[in-house]
């Protein structure tokens, strides 16, 4: 039973659902005033059915009016002639004639009181129809402006939604930019602080201190073969050692001479 219930819950809630979704105010509103246009028309038509009613009971009067001037004049020279038993017959039915002309009064009076409350009702019901008609309008009218409304937020909202992602484009593009300029300047330095010769010296497996004992010994390596030039050479004249040492000197005073 609560499963049938729940079940029973759930597919009206759906079927609410898609209701809502189908449904258009507008629709509702124009199905509306027609039904009370209806409402009226129907209304209209049971004035007109009553006073066709009435019209032939007014009819029916007519002749059994005729009847009873017909019968009192007929008793009455009945009467007049000795006749009293015809008289009375002719009263008698003057008096049924008068009571069927009473019974029709009253189905005037009848149908009368009914066509004034029926006429009373649609002058009503013809205010609130043209006061719905009226409100419809203007409901419908806000209905559409809202439809409006909603559509150009929506709208508003999807450039929003644009924007944004184009400006977070936008935000990563300028940090690529400042990680590439980064990058560049630091290639630079290491460019001008002579990185990549260093770098480019790993290829051989050798380090800072391997340079610098190839250096020692490439020095050393001189100095041993300047001693060697001095033993084939033999000793050095003084005289030989002063001129050279004069040249030295004047050698080294040319380039202050013409600086100066």
């Amino acid at each position: 039973m609560a499963l049938g219930r729940r079940m029973s819950t759930v597919v009206k809630a759906k079927i609410s659902r898609l209701l809502d979704k189908a449904e258009r105010p507008s629709e509702i509103l124009d199905y509306g005033y027609v039904k009370q246009v209806e409402n009226l028309y129907n209304l209209k038509r049971g004035i007109a059915d009553v006073v066709t009613a009435k019209r032939r009971v007014q009819r029916q009067q007519q002749p059994l009016q005729q009847k009873v001037v017909k019968l009192d004049t007929q008793a009455r020279q009945a009467l007049a002639t000795g006749q009293e038993d015809l008289a009375r017959t002719a009263l008698e039915r003057k008096q049924l004639a008068q009571g069927e002309l009473q019974s029709l009064d009253r189905q005037v009076g009848e149908l009368e009181d009914q066509q004034q409350k029926l006429i009373d009702s649609e002058q009503k019901l013809r205010a609130k129809v043209e006061a719905f008609r009226t409100r419809k309008e203007v409901v419908k009218a806000q209905h559409s402006a809202a439809e409006a409304q909603v559509r150009i937020s929506e709208a508003a909202s999807g450039v929003g939604s644009q924007m944004a992602d184009v400006g977070m484009a936008l935000q990563r593009a300028i940090e690529k930019t400042e990680s590439l300029q980064a990058r560049a300047s630091a290639v630079q330095e290491l460019e001008a602080a002579g990185t990549f010769d260093d770098l480019t010296a790993l290829g051989s497996g050798k380090d800072d201190i391997d340079r610098q004992l190839e250096q020692i010994g490439a020095l050393g390596a001189v100095d041993d073969e300047v001693a060697k030039m001095k033993v084939e050479l033999g000793p050095i004249p003084p005289s030989a050692l002063i001129s050279a040492h004069s040249q030295a000197l004047q050698a080294g005073d040319s380039p202050r001479t013409a600086n100066q």
